[in-house]
């Protein structure tokens, strides 16, 4: 199955994305407003529209049942940057007045609204926002579904390891946070392993990786890890298979669309690794809780779930279960979070004290015939390549 149907919503969120006010937000009247933070329009829009339609679909069964508070999901489009992030935030918690956040979706621009959210009292829950120095920020409303850039990184990096038996690696990323820090745990698995590792690192404004592909060709890996987004890890692809590059090329969960297969082209993209601290329920399921929850989510989207989509799910259903509980403030909802203890459609949720989920898991998935297919977790696949 390729992870195509969240790209086909764009069009339609674009018409109504960004911050809008809410009719009766806050605490009083009959709705309760929840914001969405995150790059619903920008050129990486396809990881976070799929977690913005599993939190809708949750919240329109939740007010389905007609609630005495019903809840309103207001979009903050930042795009990708931090600027626009820590724009919104003030406005969600003043004009909106928000109870609570999903989002924001990415590192950067968490990092320069968290605080916002914090100081505002009101809590947060990314789908997938995985830098590690997230949690420690000291921030008390903060929390986070799912592993960090140093799970991941690492336990892609093993993979490749345990996969390929290397003698020599090369680590890839951009200039973003999110893609410098993944880069950083995959190289230093590498090198705990005793692998000959270089490293370079593109301008992901760039279109022409020559230069990194030149380097590339003259190190000779057996593998590569990309840390980045697919937006131009699909570019880098193609050019280093264009270059002669065959070595087996892996990714987290930044590349994790189809449309690195689109750009990269599905020969030069074959047996491509990506890894995430997501699961995607591609194919037939049998757990009744996911058959639901995947024919639900394609009823009212016209798609498949795609990444992240169980993770915005799940975040929006803590919310509910809070406000279910008669928690109606950002403190009160925050309180509730500190023993929710839940098995959602993605995983177990619960948190520790510093906003990290109590456990967590890397799944890896492989584009296979010119589709993004799943293998298994991290410590149990079998890449091919």
């Amino acid at each position: 199955m390729r992870v195509t149907g969240a790209v086909a919503m764009s069009a339609v969120l674009a018409l109504g994305a960004g911050a809008c006010g809410g009719d009766d937000g806050g605490s009083g009247g009959d709705t309760l407003n929840i914001g969405f933070m995150g790059d619903l329009t920008g050129p990486d829009s396809a990881i976070v529209i799929p977690p913005f339609n599993g939190a809708q679909l949750a919240i329109d069964q939740y007010n389905a049942t007609n609630p005495k508070k019903k809840v309103k999901l207001i979009r903050y489009d930042t795009q990708g940057k931090e600027n626009q992030a820590a724009a919104l935030a003030p406005k969600a918690i003043k004009d909106d007045k928000i109870v609570a956040m999903i989002g924001p979706a990415f590192s950067g621009e968490s990092k320069a609204a968290n605080g916002i959210l914090d100081k505002g009292k009101v809590p947060s829950i990314t789908p997938s926002a995985t830098n590690p120095d997230l949690s420690k920020a000291g921030h008390k409303f903060w929390h986070r579904l799912v592993a960090t850039d140093q799970a991941q990184g690492t336990g892609i990096a093993e993979a490749l390891i345990k996969a390929k038996s290397p003698k020599k690696a090369y680590v890839i990323n951009g200039k973003k946070a999110y893609s410098i820090g993944i880069g950083d745990f995959a190289f230093q698995a590498f090198k705990a392993k005793g692998i000959d590792t270089q490293r370079d690192q593109i301008d992901e404004t760039a279109s022409d990786f020559s230069s990194t592909v030149t380097k590339v060709v003259a190190a000779k890996p057996d593998v590569i890890f990309y840390g980045g987004y697919y937006s131009e890890g699909g570019k880098l692809l193609k050019q280093l298979r264009d270059g002669g590059v065959t070595a087996l090329f892996a990714s987290g969960d930044g590349s994790l669309d189809a449309k690195l297969v689109e750009a990269a082209g599905a020969k030069q993209a074959e047996n491509a690794l990506l890894g995430c601290p997501c699961f995607i329920p591609f194919g037939e399921q049998t757990d009744p809780t996911l058959v639901k929850f995947v024919s639900d989510y394609k009823a009212k989207v016209n798609a498949n779930p795609a990444i992240y989509s169980t993770e915005g799910y799940d975040a929006a259903t803590a919310f509910i279960a809070a406000i279910k509980g008669g928690n109606e403030t950002g403190e009160k909802i925050n309180d509730f979070l500190k023993t929710y203890d839940t098995k959602g459609v993605s995983k177990q949720v619960k948190w520790g004290p510093e906003g990290e989920l109590a456990e967590t898991t890397i799944h890896l998935y492989q584009v296979q015939d010119g589709a993004i297919k799943w293998l298994g977790k991290s410590d149990e696949a079998k890449p091919k390549g």
